[in-house]
Parts: C-alpha cells; sequence; structure tokens
C-alpha cells in the first residue's frame, strides 16, 4: 500500500455534526477501507464522527448534534490522497436527518461530539502489580474504608449546598413578595385616591427580569452545560457517554447562581432537579482528590482516579442530591437506581444509600437549626408538610384515581410533545447568545403579565384565617379577606404546592384553578429548555396538585353528599399523575412522594395505581421528558434491550473493519503517526503479523489511546528501559486523568524515530471478544453489562475481524 490510501474506521467516539465521514490520511502500510468494506461501517454514522470531544461554539446547547447524511468522500492534504470511497450499498438502518438535509452546504455548522468513557478497568500488567502489592500490606482494606469515606463527604457537601441554596432564594423571596404586597396595597385606587397599580406591576417585572438576566446571562455565556436540571446530562453519564465539562468545579458555581436566580425571578421551575447534577459536580471532585480547574492536586484518592470508580462515586452524588431536595434518602437511592444508573450491584447500592441518608440527616440539622427548630424536623427543600389527619380511601374511588392517572399520562405526553416542538424551535430560530438570554427575560415578562392579569380580573376573596401564604393580599377585597388568586403567585411554586394540598375545602374557586392550571401548564412548557438552571419537578407537581384538586372541587359540585372527597387527598393524586406522565417513573417517584408528605402506607396503593396508569398511557405516545431531551439531542444512549431491527443479526453484520492495529512491539514513529492520522481511541495489539499487514494479526491484547500518548509523552521506550521501569506504575498514568493530553503536546521524535514501544506491560491483555458469528442481542448484553467502549471481533483463528463500539448499536 502506499501513501495515498485512505484511512476509514469505525470510531467509538461519539456524535459529530459534519456532513461526512472523515478519512484520514495514513502513514505507509495502514490498512484502507474498500468501498464493499466501507457498507458496513455505515450504519450508524448518522450521529458519529472521529474526532476528539470538542466544542467549537459556546452558544450551542451542550447536548446538541445535528444528525447528518452518512456520504463517503476522500480528503485531499500534505498527507491525504485525493481519490474518494464511496458506499456502493445502502446501510442496514438509515434515517436521513431533515434537519442536516436543511443545513447540508452551509459555510458554519456547529461541531459538538460525545466520546466514551472507559469503564472497562484496563487489568494490564501495571494494575495487576498494584493489586499484589495491596494483598500484601493490607491496602485494599484502607481503598475500602477510603471508598465509605468519601460517600460520606459526598453526602455532607452535597447537602450544605442544598441548605446554602435553599436560604439564599428563601431569604431573597421573602424580601420580594414582602415589598409586592407592601406596594400593591400602597396602590389600591380607593375612594378615589390616586393609586395606581401599574407600579408594583413595573416592580414585579423588575425583580423577576433582573435575576432572570443574570442568570440566563451565566449560563449562556459563562457554562451553557449548567442550563436545565442536569439530569439528562448526568444520565447521560452514568450511561457511559462523555459529556464535555459536565463534573466540573465552575459547572457547579453557575448552577448554584443559576438555580438562586431564577427561582428568586419567578420562572416555573424549581430548584429540585439541578441539586441532582450539583451532587453529581460533587461526588466526581470530591473523589478525584484534585482540581483539574485550579490547577491543585491533594495527592490523596489516587486510587479512584478512572472512569469506573468514578461513575460509582458520581452515581452517589445525584443519590444524595436526590436525597437533599426531597428529605427522601430512600427515594434518593431508589432514582439513581431507576432513573439514571445503567450499572449497579449490591455494594454499590449500600453506598448509595448511606450518601442518601448522610445527606438528609446533614440537611435536616442545618435547615432545622436555621428555622428555631429544636427537634430537627426540617425533611427536605421539598418540604410538602404533613397531613392533619390520615390519608384513606374507599375502593370505589380505585377506578377514579385510575382516571386520574389516564390524565395525568394524557397531559404529560401532550406536554412533552410540545415541550419538544418549542424546543426544537427555539433551537433553529434563536441560536445566538443574546437571543437566548431575551427569550428567558421575555418568559418572564410574560409569566408576571399573565400573573397580575389572573389577580386583576378574577374575584376571589376569601376570609383570612384560611389564607395558605405568610403575605395575604387584600387588593379589591373586603377587610378582613384576602385574594386567593394573588395566594397562588405571590409566594414560590413550592409553597404553592405545598398550600394546593394542605388547603382547607372552599379556599378557592373553580373558575381560579381551572386558569391557573391553563395558564402553568403552558408557562411551565415554555419555561423548560430555556438558557436557565431549572428542574421540571415542582412546577409538573404544582401543574398536576392544580387540576386534582380541581377534580375534587367539580365532584363535590355535582354530588354534594360525597363526603370521601378531601381536596388534598385528589391534589396529591393528580400531582403523583402529572409527575408520572411528564418523567415515567413509579417507584422511586412514588416513595419520594410518600417521604415528602408522610403518608401512610396504606395509601401507598392508590398512589402507585395513578403513577403506573400515567406512565402506561404516556409511554403509548412517547418516552419521559429527560429520555426525549437525549434522543432530540442525538446523544448515544444505549437502552436497556437492543432494538428489534437487530435481530438475527450477527456480529460479522455490525462490526466496523479493517482495524487500525499496533504490534506488540512497534515503533515509536508509526505510533506517533497513527496517533496524528486517526482520532480512534482503542487500538487492538497484534502479533504474528505478516509482513506490515496489522489488520490481519493474531489478537493480544488492546492499549488505549491516552495511554499510548502517556508512554510518548514520557519516553517509555524499550531503549532507555533500564531509567523508566523502576519508576513506573499505574500511577503514572492516573495522574494525568482526567484531562489526558492530546498528540499535539507530543514533540516530534526527532532522533527517537527509530525507537520502538514494547506493549506488553501497558496493553489491556484480555479484552471482551466475540466471535463472527456471535448473535447481536448477545453481543448487546455483554456489552452495556460490562460498560465496555470497545469490543474486538475475531475469527476462529483469534485475528482481528472487526471491532464492535457504542455507534454499532445506535439506530438513528
Amino acid at each position: 500500500m502506499d501513501d495515498e490510501k485512505q484511512l476509514v474506521y469505525g470510531e467509538d467516539d461519539l456524535s459529530s455534526d459534519e456532513d461526512e465521514i472523515k478519512t484520514l490520511g495514513a502513514p505507509k502500510s495502514l490498512p484502507y477501507a474498500t468501498a464493499k468494506e466501507q457498507s458496513s461501517t455505515s450504519r450508524s454514522q448518522a450521529i458519529f464522527g472521529t474526532g476528539i470531544t470538542q466544542t467549537n461554539n459556546n452558544d450551542v446547547s451542550p447536548l446538541l448534534s445535528i444528525e447528518p447524511e452518512p456520504v463517503y468522500e476522500g480528503s485531499s492534504g500534505s498527507n491525504a490522497g485525493t481519490a474518494s470511497i464511496t458506499a456502493n450499498s445502502e446501510p442496514i438502518f438509515h434515517v436521513r436527518s431533515r434537519t442536516a438535509a436543511a443545513l447540508a452546504g452551509t459555510a458554519q455548522q456547529t461541531q459538538t461530539q460525545y466520546e466514551s468513557l472507559d469503564y472497562d478497568v484496563c487489568e494490564n500488567a501495571l494494575f495487576q502489580a498494584e493489586q499484589r502489592k495491596r494483598l500484601r500490606d493490607r491496602f485494599s482494606l484502607r481503598i475500602h474504608v477510603i471508598r465509605w469515606i468519601i460517600f460520606i463527604l459526598i453526602g455532607i457537601v452535597t447537602a450544605l449546598i442544598a441548605c446554602t441554596i435553599d436560604i439564599v432564594i428563601e431569604e431573597l423571596s421573602e424580601l420580594k413578595y414582602k415589598f409586592l404586597k407592601s406596594s400593591v396595597d400602597h396602590n389600591v385606587p380607593v375612594n378615589e385616591s390616586t393609586g395606581d397599580l401599574a407600579l408594583p406591576f413595573f416592580w414585579w417585572l423588575l425583580f423577576s427580569v433582573v435575576p432572570v438576566a443574570i442568570g440566563a446571562g451565566m449560563v449562556t455565556y459563562i457554562e451553557p452545560i449548567t442550563a436545565g436540571s442536569g439530569i439528562p446530562q448526568v444520565k447521560s453519564y452514568l450511561n457511559g457517554v462523555k459529556v464535555p465539562r459536565i463534573v466540573r468545579i465552575k459547572t457547579l458555581a453557575v448552577k448554584a447562581v443559576g438555580v438562586i436566580t431564577s427561582v428568586v425571578g419567578g420562572l416555573a421551575g424549581g430548584k429540585e432537579g439541578p441539586m441532582i447534577h450539583a451532587g453529581a459536580v460533587v461526588a466526581a471532585g470530591i473523589s478525584q482528590g484534585k482540581s483539574t480547574t485550579f490547577v491543585k492536586d491533594f495527592r490523596i484518592f489516587k486510587a479512584f482516579r478512572d472512569d469506573h470508580e468514578k461513575r460509582d462515586f458520581v452515581l452517589g452524588g445525584a443519590a444524595a442530591g436526590v436525597s437533599a431536595a426531597f428529605g427522601a434518602p430512600i427515594g434518593g437511592m431508589l432514582f439513581s437506581l431507576e432513573e439514571a444508573a445503567s450499572f449497579w450491584n449490591q455494594n454499590l447500592i449500600w453506598r448509595t444509600l448511606i450518601a442518601s441518608i448522610i445527606s438528609s440527616f446533614t440537611l435536616n440539622i442545618v435547615l432545622s437549626a436555621y428555622h428555631g427548630l429544636h427537634d430537627f424536623t426540617f425533611t427536605g427543600l421539598f418540604n410538602l408538610g404533613k397531613f392533619d389527619q390520615p390519608l384513606t380511601f374507599e375502593y370505589f374511588e380505585l377506578p377514579l384515581f385510575m382516571l386520574l392517572g389516564v390524565t395525568g399520562g394524557l397531559l404529560g405526553a401532550a406536554w412533552n410533545s410540545l415541550n419538544t416542538l418549542i424546543n426544537k424551535f427555539r433551537k433553529r430560530y434563536v441560536p445566538w447568545k443574546v437571543g437566548k438570554v431575551c427569550e428567558a427575560v421575555l418568559v418572564a415578562i410574560m409569566g408576571v403579565t399573565l400573573a397580575c392579569t389572573m389577580i386583576y380580573f378574577i374575584d376571589d376573596c376569601r376570609p383570612l384565617g384560611n389564607d395558605p401564604t405568610i403575605h395575604p393580599v387584600q387588593l379589591f377585597c373586603e377587610d378582613n379577606e384576602y385574594n386567593a388568586v394573588a395566594a397562588l403567585w405571590f409566594q414560590t411554586p413550592e409553597a404553592t404546592v405545598r398550600a394546593l394540598f394542605h388547603d382547607p375545602p372552599g379556599s378557592h374557586k373553580i373558575l381560579t384553578l381551572a386558569v391557573f392550571t391553563l395558564v402553568y401548564y403552558f408557562l411551565s412548557c415554555a419555561t423548560f429548555g430555556l438558557n436557565v438552571s431549572l428542574g421540571v419537578f415542582i412546577p409538573t407537581a404544582l401543574v398536576g396538585a392544580a387540576w386534582g384538586r380541581l377534580v375534587a372541587m367539580l365532584i363535590f359540585y355535582l354530588f354534594p353528599n360525597a363526603l370521601f372527597l378531601h381536596p388534598g387527598k385528589y391534589a396529591l393524586i393528580g400531582a403523583a399523575a402529572n409527575l408520572g406522565g411528564v418523567l415515567r417513573m413509579t417507584i422511586s417517584l412514588s416513595v419520594i412522594l410518600m417521604e415528602t408528605t408522610g403518608i401512610e402506607t396504606s395509601f401507598f396503593f392508590p398512589l402507585i395505581i395513578a403513577l403506573i396508569t400515567a406512565k402506561w398511557v404516556g409511554d403509548y405516545f412517547n418516552d419521559g421528558i429527560y429520555d426525549t431531551v437525549i434522543e432530540v439531542n442525538n446523544v448515544p444512549m444505549l437502552s436497556w434491550e437492543p432494538l428489534p431491527q437487530y435481530k438475527g443479526l450477527t456480529a460479522k453484520e455490525i462490526l466496523s473493519k479493517p482495524v487500525v492495529s499496533i504490534k506488540l512491539v512497534d515503533s515509536a514513529h508509526y505510533i506517533y503517526e497513527v496517533l496524528q492520522k486517526c482520532n480512534h481511541n482503542g487500538f487492538p495489539v497484534v502479533d504474528d503479523v505478516v509482513g506490515d499487514r496489522r489488520s490481519e494479526g493474531r489478537v493480544c491484547g488492546i492499549i488505549l489511546r491516552s495511554q499510548l500518548i502517556v508512554i510518548l509523552l514520557k519516553s517509555l521506550y524499550v531503549e532507555n528501559k533500564r531509567f523508566w521501569i523502576p519508576e513506573t506504575s499505574i500511577q503514572t498514568f492516573r495522574d494525568v486523568y482526567p484531562r489526558y493530553p492530546s498528540i499535539s503536546s507530543v514533540r516530534p521524535l526527532d532522533r527517537k524515530i527509530n525507537y520502538t514501544v514494547d506493549l506488553s506491560m501497558f496493553m489491556n491483555p484480555s479484552p471482551v471478544r466475540v466471535n463472527t458469528h456471535d448473535s447481536v442481542p448477545k453481543i448487546f448484553n455483554i456489552f452495556r453489562a460490562l460498560g465496555l467502549r470497545h469490543m474486538l471481533v475475531i475469527n476462529n483463528e483469534n485475528r482481528i475481524a472487526g471491532i464492535i463500539t457504542r455507534r454499532d448499536f445506535i439506530y438513528k
């Protein structure tokens, strides 16, 4: 083969926005793909590229990628030939993206790429040596103790951050609504006085627009990954997808400030969802014992510096975040396992539970002391209060609860579909940074305007004493009365949910709740997806509580003798049904609601009936909101089961070939050229190579790109082996984790061009291998269960036949 042959290789590193699959110039003797071979690698090229993770334009959402049309062409340049390679057969599975078709040929296309994480432990000779050392000096026991200590620290720090956010939000919201109440009271026209209600309206606008503009500006210009709740990003990370900048300290700082400004600004969102992302960042930072942002290494926890260990800690951090948000340690653990985690075991469940319990306990102590409680009964950020009387139900109500579940499923599916359309619209027509900030401000103005319109035009006055807010507004009501409509708006959404659960019967008119449900339904739908840090749990629960209470009021209006109608009970069922219809969670959601409200276990049955019914009905139409966000943004998630299109296929039909391989003892020049010419992250190590035909060698291991770059940087060559052998260990590679250097940081070899590298002690000698005749469903289960990034496909002679990566299981 000559130097003009092109190298085309199915890569594990994930989605790219390019309209063609890059063909890279290869050095002499590197394999290249023929047109026939190319067709076997084209199945999932619609969302996968071959580059290293990078973001070339910060004003695009970090989860946004564009699905290109597979085009196979040669590239030209100093090291590439001019011949093009065109596939002569259609992919097995192929759907053309209309977005890609619309953007094809544009001058500028934003590139956002994803890589897989290396959850498979590299058990090379250095790793085995460390394991043997642990057995001799009882280091293994210390590692287990330290691991438990880290999970405890994660729970404590996550709870402290949650307390800080909650206290700041509560104090600022108190000042805001107290001032607004005073302004309304002083500007209500009475007896032809000169009061002007436009003044409190403008004050309300100011107190909403300024915080929202600050939060949206920070998210848009400083750290776009902090937009939204962060749960889809954390879920993608735990599935094995490396989302750029997801667990950095700057991300945590912007997330915290963004949540505070958004909630204080009055947007239809909550602080509970972002706490999960905050817990994940805390876990990732503490477990590594160093900060790459501040370039500070504390020289601790070095044994946990790999993707596998970091994943487990991030899962514990997510559980601690849920526990802090809802005061539900069991619910936090179940949420992480049901919604976020893709891999778990019994030990991980125990550690996650400990992190959740510690987080809940710490938050309980701090917030109870802050609120002056001496019995430490403050449960969590999302405090719905305890019901005065135990909630009971009659068995003839169960069909009614199922109908509420059906309603929640339908409303949730419609909400998800509408929100998806809105987000697609804003990504296409609001691509500018300043436009994203202005959009958030516009939604804040719209929310204030709708609230003021409701308060002004709906006459709903109730006697004082039953007021659900600490700042009752009289407005046009008589003395000793308050405006019930203003009570729904003059407090945080969390406080409104609590009021709907516990307000006595007759606290609102049917018209008030009907209009409020309609307004908040669409307002929350327009809010989720803005470039602000907000969660979807609170507005979803609020809408469900409103229409659930409304249903109870309507039934009571039709049947005044129905004594079983407790409005708080139906508000709780409605909130559960609406949450199930939007989020599609069942077990963890029911436990969270039980722990949050303190209801009896006997009421678990109607609660789970409503949740399951809502999930089943919603699943008929679309996925949950988190899965929808992931799918719309083309994040390559692996589902629990292989897609039906893969049934009946074998490894030979989905593998990528030929594979760029490296000999067990190979020249440093060849390795350097390979790393420069291609962006693959895993290379089979082969021996028994005839000439330079490495792609037909016998498999003896696999080596990662990051390992090869460290080898070249530290000059770990055979010729100077006596100098580096005593000082080289597995820690040599952990020290540069997680931001591995790129090949551009390696200086040209010059005098070391003839040096050789022996990979026997660096490679993983036991990579997962499958035969070309193995079925795809079987391969998928192995790939997903072990958290693999690369899977080698061999023939009966143990020679490399191809490679399977995450992209080969993704059908788009």
